[in-house]
């Protein structure tokens, strides 16, 4: 139930934001008449609509990507005569097209009561456009959806939210209306009023065309509403933490915008019983392994890491779970590692089948493409871990990095609850390269995404052209802060680069920087330079770095670029790409 009560609040808490601007022009146009007859209708509309249309972008895949497109597109024209229809009544008057005629329609006159169909649709038209600010609150539920699958209460959640957002629409409106029936009264500005809204209509429309609302207004309004969207959920969760969980027959994380979790989890006591190991059913393809059941491995006991082969969070655990396999195989302990995809290129088979070369996994993969196993656990972190005795049952989990040594005490002990003797002897391990332990106390930057589904911080003056190829400029950097340079293409997903020359600028704060990198559609390598405050790295080169900045980009996934070794402090990153083609995917750091 809390949830439901923290999604309503975060909607109303959307009224103070900047990218709310768009929306309130065609919200106000009708601000003049009866409320229940034409306001109402229209924010019914406008809720239901952006509750429908998220629901599916979130689980339904591209193609209802594409088809809310050309329902924007729709939605723009209609809007688009509507202003037109308010700022010059009489080319409504005397139009005879039937989209004119409609927009004639909807605008009526001004003293008119409005219609009960019309203001719906004009609500459903402003609920194709209405892009909400992408914060903690709505982050949340989006995940959620993205992660768990289409479900009734995701769809609730985001109607929740929209509710939220249209009962401060509703104050407005109505506060907006008196004002307007004041100047009306004492003015006898009636018809200006009415032209200025067409204006502001037209205004509006043109600003979402041109992706003002989500390049721009977006970013400015995550500064302002973050911090008070964060404190509630963090308020809430503290008021009843259990009631935040997902629903599963095992233990949970809260949800969270971040999926990979960096922070170790505490102690879990004397391994209670969590519920029962889930179905490993849905793999499209299982590695260095038949594929396992439930059933089949009663008397083991099992390790499962949910893990992707780009995640630095992930790699930088492998070498424990590798070592645990090598060590307790012989004494009953099975590890599977369930690789979940992030990006598209980590569901083929053949990137997945590399990695584990090159990360020396010899223990069974499930390719679990489609997400079953992780909905079957509920599970909501890279990376995650699961412990199950030989029972069948979940005795620990711990999701993210850390507490290795507590990881491989719930093993033992699990084993030996088994009836197994256990060696005296633990492992000992030292990550190298990317798999080396971060230094937490200096990252102070965190992981960010250039595909402008989830990117923040970008600087390039204009913002992000989204799906087409646009020449960037260097932005003017704060920490945190990152832009391009050269004509790139930006997908949901990367920044692509059109042609040789781009580079890409990062003010971070770590002693590690990595970049998910891949060439492009035709494979082929991309050279690269990278250099620190506008000089070679040196002896601060990464693993896919010389001293002289140098690399090349031959496969998708993680790479190492910077690895500092003196005092960490903010410094300027650049990388330039010498050849067209590169795909770049996420910043991350340790």
């Amino acid at each position: 139930m809390l949830l439901f009560v923290l999604a309503y609040l975060g909607g109303v808490l959307t009224i103070i934001s900047p990218c709310i601007l768009p929306v309130l022009p065609f919200v106000f146009a009708r601000a003049d008449r009866p409320f229940l007859k034409s306001g109402l209708p229209m924010l019914i509309g406008m809720a239901l609509t952006f509750a429908a249309v998220a629901t599916l972008a979130a689980v339904a895949g591209g193609w209802a990507v594409a088809a809310n497109e050309y329902g924007r597109i729709a939605a723009l024209v209609l809007l688009a005569l509507f202003g037109i229809a308010l700022l010059f009544p009489a080319i409504a008057d005397r139009a005879t097209q039937p989209l004119v005629a409609l927009g004639g329609r909807l605008s009526q006159s001004a003293d008119g009561s409005g219609g009960f169909l019309p203001s719906l649709l004009l609500g459903v038209a402003t609920g194709l456009l209405w892009a909400p600010c992408a914060g903690p609150v709505l982050g949340l539920i989006l995940t959620g959806a993205a992660l768990q699958g289409a479900n009734v209460q995701t769809t609730l959640l985001l109607l929740a939210y929209a509710a939220g957002a249209a009962t401060s629409l509703a104050l407005a409106l109505l506060i907006g209306g008196r004002v307007f029936t004041a100047m009306k009264r004492s003015l006898g500005a009636g018809e200006w009023v009415r032209r200025g809204l067409g204006a502001l209509v037209l205004v509006a429309v043109a600003a979402i065309a041109l992706g003002v609302d989500t390049n721009y207004l977006t970013n400015v309004s995550l500064a302002q509403t973050s911090a008070v969207e964060q404190a509630l959920i963090d308020k809430l969760r503290g008021q009843d933490n259990a009631a935040m969980a997902p629903a599963g027959g095992t233990m949970q994380p809260n949800p969270s915008m971040m999926m990979k979790a960096n922070a170790p989890q505490e102690s879990a006591g004397a391994l209670p019983v969590e519920g029962e190991l889930p179905s490993l059913d849905g793999a499209v393809e299982w590695l260095n392994s038949k594929p396992l059941t439930a059933e089949a491995l009663r008397g083991k006991v099992v390790l499962v890491d949910f893990w992707t082969y780009s995640c630095i969070n992930c790699l930088r655990t492998i070498p424990y779970v590798r070592a645990w396999a090598e060590k307790y195989k012989d004494d009953g302990l099975v590890v599977i590692g369930v690789h979940t995809p992030e990006f598209a290129f980590e569901k083929q088979p053949a990137n997945v089948k590399k990695a584990l070369g090159d990360l020396k996994i010899g223990y069974p993969v499930a390719i679990d493409n489609n997400y079953s196993i992780w909905r079957a656990f509920n599970n909501m972190y890279w990376p995650a871990h699961y412990f199950i005795d030989a029972q069948g049952r979940i005795r620990h989990h711990h999701f993210g990095e850390g507490e290795y040594a507590k990881s491989e005490e719930v093993i033992r002990q699990l084993l030996r609850e088994a009836g197994k003797n256990v060696p005296e002897q633990r492992v000992d391990v030292r990550g190298t390269g990317a798999e080396a332990a971060p230094d937490m106390a200096n990252v102070k930057s965190p992981e960010t995404y250039l595909g402008y589904d989830r990117a923040e911080n970008f600087m390039s003056p204009g913002g992000v052209a989204r799906d087409e190829s646009h020449e960037y400029a260097e932005g003017v950097l704060k920490l945190n802060d990152w832009s391009l340079a050269g004509r790139w293409t930006v997908d949901p997903e990367n920044a692509a680069l059109d042609a040789a020359g781009g580079a890409i600028r990062y003010r971070f704060h770590a002693r590690d920087l990595h970049l998910v990198l891949g060439p492009g559609m035709d494979g082929k390598p991309v050279r690269f330079k990278v250099t620190i405050d506008g000089a070679s790295p040196g002896a601060d080169h990464g693993i896919d770095t010389d001293a002289n900045g140098e690399g090349t980009v031959t496969g998708q996934r993680l790479y190492q670029l910077v690895r500092q070794q003196g005092d960490v402090r903010d410094r300027t990153f650049e990388i330039q790409f010498l050849d067209p083609g590169v795909q770049a995917f996420a910043f991350t750091f340790g």
